[in-house]
């Protein structure tokens, strides 16, 4: 192997680390009948996630937590930090120049300046201040904030914190529209995500929020679609957004059109941003919608509480063909058929929508959704309502990724959190961690096993000593994947608050190719 080829696989392996994904084809791999050796799989060595606008609410309290899981193989140097984006606009979309951005130089000489302790950094994020520095990874970290004016978060982790850093905004809104528990988990930026479950009806107040990371601007397009196909849209087209800076969009300022389900497709012509949609009802509350998984012909939507009182399902399929897709609910018990909504048909390019009542009829489940062969992609959500009558609340659960090899909740309790994981295909094994907390107490795992085609809420194990709040990994041990999500409830004046995550893989190691030589042996040999 000559020089060149060393070179190229050195420096695939090192972008590969940081960015999570490589490829590489040696110039005489034809030449060689040897077999192709396992990719070795090390930690990420960088890691960035956006954090939307939490609320315009003067009644809003937010928290953030982040928390990076014990990877082997990581170096002991690193650090992490979550801060303000340039400017934190108004939700008409028009921000103010002077909104969070006149202090920044300020904000880089004081951030971390001041003493954290008991896992709380007590920085808010306005005036370009870090909103939290985690210590050390398998400890989480609390930041607070409160009122209708932090702004949105670029966060970045290098070195021992990258590999599975999660990041997670909970807002609580006390009363007003969209009262309720607002949660999401902050994510990476990409160039196109689908949200269907979004709605432009009268008493929905839809925003998508879109967040810059990077040092040009961002273009991007938003298109709707409803019951009948692609809406009519004025200004959907172009949107910029601005380097380090965050842009919320009203849907209903893009469309005349009042429709209750809308699928929401964002697409990026240049750079890249974060996306999320935050669902607010005049009268069932709000929270956030976070991006579906990509367009299948096979979806989950993993951990429906048991004590649902309505569960609407919407789906949509950028095809031009037509999809029939059966729906199955993953109980306690197995996968189970839900009489009278057997299928659910979905008409190219256009929303459908359809209320399965009390489906989980007091039972934890997660929906599973096929298409005839898988044929037919589609991307698909449901809002989920509990509570009765004036005392409802709502929250969504989009289709999930699997866990993958490991994924994390943070910011949870031993009293309001519920960890559901299903196993639609197969039996599998699963290993769940409960962190330290915040403010301290010694972790603590369980195995559990998960039988074929069911859902449970995993019993999860008490951290020892435990003060604060901690968070939740979990690490598939052995069969077929499984799905997750975490639910976090509060009861405030009888109406009970709750909010839903799925936890998809933390893409916390990457694979690299394995030199076909020993490069050290040749180094030596100059």
């Amino acid at each position: 192997m000559n020089r060149t080829t060393l070179s190229l696989i050195a420096g695939v392996t090192a972008l590969a680390a940081v960015t999570g994904f490589a490829a590489v084809s040696s110039p005489d791999a034809g030449a060689t009948d040897e077999p192709a050796r396992a990719a070795a799989h090390l930690p990420v060595e960088r890691t960035s996630l956006l954090c939307p606008q939490p609320s315009t609410s003067d009644l809003a309290e937010t928290t953030y937590t982040s928390f990076t899981p014990v990877t082997e193989g990581t170096k002991n140097e690193g650090k992490a930090e979550l801060r303000p984006t340039a400017e934190a606009p108004e939700p008409d979309g028009k921000g103010d120049e002077e909104a969070g951005g006149g202090e920044g130089e300020k904000g880089d000489e004081e951030a971390g300046d001041g003493e954290e302790k008991d896992g709380e950094s007590g920085k808010d994020g306005r005036g370009g201040k870090d909103v939290l520095k985690p210590g050390e990874p398998g400890k989480p970290v609390t930041g607070d904030t409160s009122g209708g004016e932090a702004p949105a978060l670029i966060g970045t982790a290098e070195g021992r914190f990258a590999p599975g850093w999660t990041v997670q905004q909970t807002t609580e809104v006390a009363a007003g529209t969209g009262r309720g528990l607002h949660g999401v988990a902050c994510t990476p930026a990409d160039t196109e995500f689908w949200f269907p479950g979004a709605s432009t009806g009268e008493d929905r107040t839809d925003y998508v929020h879109l967040t810059n990371p990077d040092d040009s601007a961002a273009v991007v397009d938003v298109e709707l679609y409803g019951k009948d196909g692609a809406l009519k849209t004025t200004v959907g087209e172009g949107i910029t957004v601005r380097p380090h800076s965050a842009e919320p969009v009203l849907l209903s300022t893009l469309t005349e059109e009042k429709q209750t389900d809308v699928t929401v497709h964002v697409v990026v012509r240049s750079g890249r941003v974060g996306a999320a949609v935050q669902a607010l009802d005049d009268k069932l509350g709000g929270d956030w919608l976070p991006a579906s998984a990509d367009p299948s012909g096979s979806l989950v939507l993993p951990g429906i509480p048991e004590d649902a009182t309505a569960v609407r399902l919407v789906a949509f399929t950028p095809r031009d063909a037509d999809a029939d897709l059966t729906v199955r609910l993953a109980s306690p018990s197995g996968l189970i058929t839900p009489a009278g909504h057997e299928t659910l048909h979905v008409k190219g390019g256009m929303t459908a929508a359809v209320d399965l009542g009390d489906i989980t009829r007091g039972e934890p489940g997660s929906l599973v959704l096929t298409a005839p062969d898988g044929s037919v992609p589609v991307v698909a959500a449901v809002r989920v309502l509990r509570g009765k009558g004036e005392k409802q609340e709502s929250a969504f659960i989009p289709a999930a990724r699997p866990v993958g090899d490991r994924a994390t909740a943070v910011d949870n309790t031993a009293k309001g959190t519920t960890l559901a994981v299903t196993a639609p295909e197969g039996t599998a094994e699963v290993k769940v961690t409960a962190s330290a907390g915040t403010k301290g107490g010694t972790p603590a795992s369980k195995t559990y096993t998960v039988k074929s085609g069911t859902t449970q809420n995993i019993e999860v194990p008490a951290p020892s000593g435990v003060k604060g709040t901690y968070a939740l990994t979990v690490e598939p041990e052995a069969g077929a994947p499984v799905y997750a999500s975490r639910t976090l409830a509060a009861t405030e004046g009888g109406v009970p608050f709750f909010t839903v995550q799925p936890l998809p893989d933390d893409r916390g190691t990457v694979a690299v190719p394995e030199a076909r030589e020993d490069l050290s042996v040749l180094q030596k040999q100059r």
